[in-house]
Order: C-alpha cells, then structure tokens, then sequence
C-alpha cells in the first residue's frame, strides 16, 4: 500500500463494507442486549461524569450485587467493557449482550458510553473514560463489586481506548486512586497508530484528527514502560479476516512496548471485526477463555 493513499486507507479501515453482513450483527447484538438487561440485575444509565453522555450501566447475576446495595456482598471481579465505534458511533445499548457470559460467571460488568466525535475529539474521549474508571474504582464495592480487580475490554476504537488506559496515571486523576487502579486490559481489534487514520477521508468529517491529537492519543508513541514500572499489561487480539491494516495495528504495541507490557499479541482464526465479539462471548472459546482469565 502506497503510504497514506487515501482509497487504500478507505478500503483498509472501513469495516462496514469489508463486512457486507455488518447490519446483520449489530441487529443481533441489539436483540441480545434487550435480553440481556432483562435477565441479569442491572443498574441503567449511573452518572460517573457532567456530560450527557457520561454515564454507565453496571451488570451483576440476579439477587446479588445491585439487588443487595449497602450490604456486605462477595466482591466479584470487575469487567469494564468499552465500545468501538471509530469513536463517533455505537452506545453502550447494543453491546450489553457482552456482559452476560461475564456475569454468568460471576463477575461486575460495567458498560459506558461517552462523548462522541466530532462534539469532541479522540484526547477528550479517553479522559472521559478516566473519570468512568475512577467513578468504578470508587463505587463499584456498592455493588458487590472487587475496586482491586479491575479489567479492561474494548474492542475497535474501544481497543484503542482501553490501551491509553493502561498508560493513565491514576493519582493525577484522583489522588484517591492508586497507581495501579487497572489490573489488566484486553485490546480486540485495537487501533494503535492513528496517523493512518487522519489520511482516511471515511473518517476525518467526523474523528477530524489532527497532528498533536495524533502525537497524544497514538499508543505507539507512547514511551516503552521501564522494567522497574508498575504496568497494567495489555494483550492484544485480531481476527484473522480482518484487514491487513488491522492486523498490523495488532502487532504494534508488542513491538513497541515490549512483552512485559504485551504479552499477548495474536490472531483469532476465522474472525472478522464483527464476529470477533462472537468468539468473546463464546464460553469455551479461545478468546473467551483469554478474557475470563484477566482477573485470576
């Protein structure tokens, strides 16, 4: 590919057409999602920030957790699940239906939405998901919930948001939360270099990225974690019938990072940028299993 060809870079980023059946996924994730937030305990649309947009739903196994506010509860470990959406689509509504494997295995699941472009930009998104991570840190106990043994999952844009994350220094955000307020992350399908994505003219009308937005919110720019630092690590997870593009975002954290902050960095067979949450939500499944595994 001719570097920054902007039908190329089209044809590379743009998962819709690269998945003709596209609209037929997100009308079942929909579908899932109405049964998932009528069969698990649920609180809905929680405020963690000012903005409108800047609200969560927390998922627990009915009777526990959001049925028993304020008594002593078994602390379950806690899934954040951060949606994609090449950050200027999707909600936390059609991807409730992640949750319910994870609750089914006793664990606190939390979905938030936040802003979306172009009413912000990609830098002000990942610190709204900072104040979500805090708002978790500080309250999920309420619901039964472990603020020790956190975890991160996003998937696309998500991905891309969850590996900032990784890298946030929790005590400038609140001097209440430790260093480590992230026990561990998972990236599907993750975007980790976005200056390709600035050349992408599918984009730009909406994610309007710009040079010193690339330089903050690229993880790849981010310096290599030192030996001696405290690391969230992030493993890193593709289909392998997603782009070329896409697959090799995949591979860049591990390169760049090094192992002890990416120890995982691989494809999952016979997957595409939608089916992959498919393979997430599939107990026994290879991505499953890697998932479910986070909080041991």
């Amino acid at each position: 590919m001719t570097r920054y060809d902007p039908h190329e870079l089209n044809a590379q980023y743009n998962n819709r057409a690269l998945v003709p059946d596209f609209a037929d996924y997100l009308a079942r994730w929909s579908l899932l999602s109405e049964e998932t937030r009528a069969r698990s305990g649920v609180a809905l649309d929680v405020a963690y920030g000012p903005a409108e947009r800047e609200t969560l739903d927390v998922f627990n196994a009915p009777g526990s957790g959001v049925a028993t506010q304020g008594k002593a509860a078994t602390k379950r470990p806690v899934v954040i699940y951060i949606h994609g959406g090449y950050w200027r689509s999707l909600s936390k509504r059609e991807h409730s239906f992640v949750a319910q494997p994870f609750v089914d295995r006793q664990h606190c699941v939390v979905l938030p939405n936040y802003p979306l472009c172009p009413s912000v930009g990609v830098t002000d998104i990942a610190l709204s998901l900072t104040r979500a991570v805090a708002w978790v840190y500080k309250h999920i106990a309420t619901y039964g919930g472990d603020p020790d043994n956190i975890v991160l999952i996003g998937h696309s844009a998500g991905g891309h948001l969850a590996a900032m994350l990784t890298r946030c220094a929790w005590p400038v955000v609140d001097n209440a939360l430790p260093r480590q307020t992230v026990k561990s992350a998972l990236a599907i399908s993750g975007l980790f270099d976005l200056e390709p994505l600035m050349h992408a003219p599918m984009l730009q009308a909406d994610v309007r990225l710009t040079p010193e937005q690339v330089a903050l919110a690229s993880p790849v720019r981010f310096k290599r974690p030192s030996k001696r630092q405290a690391i969230t690590p992030l493993s890193c997870v593709v289909g392998s019938d997603e782009s070329d593009e896409f697959r090799r975002q995949n591979q860049l954290l591990k390169a760049h990072w090094g192992s002890s902050a990416v120890p995982v960095a691989l494809e999952i067979p016979g997957c595409n940028h939608f089916s992959i949450l498919d393979a997430l939500v599939q107990p026994g499944s290879a991505l499953n299993r890697l998932a479910m595994g986070l909080s041991q």
